[in-house]
């Protein structure tokens, strides 16, 4: 009895493997999705990239009310000119100054300033600076951050 019922399994088994290999995998692809993907990645290609030295910085200690001041060199090495629309703190104590109404041309380098006032701020600090650009992704996050040590 249990010699045929592992016969039988074994059966299926077989049948199932001779059945699935038949089926051709290039009949399933939508030629309208292969279509629009090599569109989608001839687009990317030709999109800027924006390359940063650091994007992280760390001022390390700094007593309250100091001003940091931290400047971010970044390359546009895309295949076309990038444009930064905006640039945005997390808080009013950080301010960032970048290339407004500029173009970058590929292989450019630019800087974005960006000033952090410590007054009123202690212990860890972590701020944030959102760049809005024309790039694949068009967000963009650089950090600084370090410890403000009370007067």
């Amino acid at each position: 009895m249990k010699k045929n019922y592992y016969k039988s399994i074994a059966g299926i088994i077989i049948c199932f493997f001779i059945i699935s290999c038949n089926d051709n995998p290039t009949k399933k692809i939508n030629k309208q999705n292969l279509v629009e993907t090599e569109k989608r990645l001839e687009k990317e290609s030709v999109l800027p990239i924006i390359n940063f030295d650091f994007d992280t910085y760390d001022f390390g200690e700094v007593s309250e009310g100091e001003i940091v001041e931290v400047d971010y060199t970044f390359k546009n090495t895309g295949k076309s000119n990038l444009i930064i629309y905006d640039a945005s703190a997390s808080c009013g104590c950080t301010v960032p100054d970048y290339p407004k109404d500029k173009e970058i041309q590929p292989g450019e380098s630019g800087v974005i300033k960006a000033r952090f006032d410590s007054s009123g701020q202690t212990g860890k600090q972590v701020k944030s600076i959102t760049l809005t650009t024309n790039t694949e992704n068009s967000k963009k996050i650089i950090r600084m951050s370090g410890f403000v040590i009370n007067k």
